[in-house]
């Protein structure tokens, strides 16, 4: 995998790691709450200005354009501490999930890092995470920068949601947050449009599924007719599928770190802890006996 300059994304310098000089500047808080699973982690590294990757994460209209979780979002009001308040859409084919929440951010501090922390809920019982608290941390690395987000969250849909949270929501989640990073981290570098990095996934997945196909029908071709020719050429087409490099242009979830490199990393910022929780009228009409 090559960026746009030629250079391999593996090679990156300090691509995952920061030195001294960019480390984690405050000792932050743990990710908790009524939740015991392991908080989510995503870390990338981009190489483009930190007002170029803020301006793309931070603007309500330009987010949802990279971020697979959220179709819409709706700013409310901010108030005396510039906190946000906001209301947020997920699109379904029969149904939009909707939910509020509350957030601030720092573009400057002293340390030349930048921080987002976020506050979130739902009243919506078909919506597979509640309420939750996450971060963001953009910290300078050499001519790009690392872009980090940790958040956990209270599972949703009841019974159901708790079960299947471990084994298929929750890595489901950790997905689709890292995908969403490698279409944010192109769209910062070259300027792909986060559509049509998307449209990109799916050709490169349409095609490796075909080549799996073809390999599958090659096999049982040979074994019904013990064909050695049909064999090989049911191998070759199962490794070229399977093995090829995805174009650079194609967003993968791999490109992006899933676990914390340090302790510090894995923590939010100390701000969290002053953020005031979102809003939910939403639950006070699905549960009438919630009192004022």
């Amino acid at each position: 995998m090559r960026s746009r300059s030629g250079r391999p994304w593996r090679q990156f310098p300090s691509a995952f790691t920061g030195d001294r000089h960019h480390s984690i500047g405050d000792k932050g808080e743990t990710l908790t709450g009524t939740n015991k699973a392991r908080p989510l982690y995503v870390e990338t590294r981009i190489r483009a200005a930190m007002d170029r990757v803020w301006e793309l994460s931070q603007d309500p209209e330009a987010h949802p354009c990279w971020d697979l979780r959220f179709s819409r979002i709706i700013p409310i009001d901010r108030d005396e501490k510039d906190q946000l308040r906001f209301r947020y859409e997920f699109l379904l084919p029969l149904h939009t999930i909707r939910g509020t929440g509350t957030s601030l951010g720092h573009r400057h501090r002293e340390d030349d890092q930048a921080t987002s922390v976020l506050k979130f809920d739902t009243a919506d019982w078909l919506s597979p995470i509640g309420s939750g608290s996450g971060y963001w941390r953009y910290i300078p690395a050499g001519d790009g920068l690392r872009f980090i987000t940790g958040y956990n969250y209270q599972p949703g849909m009841g019974f159901i949601g708790k079960a299947l949270d471990a084994t298929v929501i929750r890595p489901a989640l950790g997905w689709a947050t890292a995908i969403s990073f490698d279409r944010l981290r192109l769209w910062a570098e070259s300027g792909l449009d986060p559509k049509a990095a998307r449209n990109r996934w799916f050709l490169d997945a349409g095609a490796r599924a075909g080549g799996a196909l073809v390999a599958a029908g090659l096999f049982g071709r040979a074994v019904a007719r013990r064909s050695a020719g049909s064999a090989a050429l049911g191998a070759a087409a199962a490794l070229a599928s399977s093995s090829i490099p995805a174009h650079w242009s194609v967003p993968r979830a791999g490109r992006c770190l899933r676990t914390a490199p340090d302790e510090r990393a894995a923590r939010a910022p100390s701000t969290l802890a002053g953020l005031r929780e979102p809003e939910q009228p939403g639950a006070r009409r699905t549960r009438p006996a919630d009192k004022e």
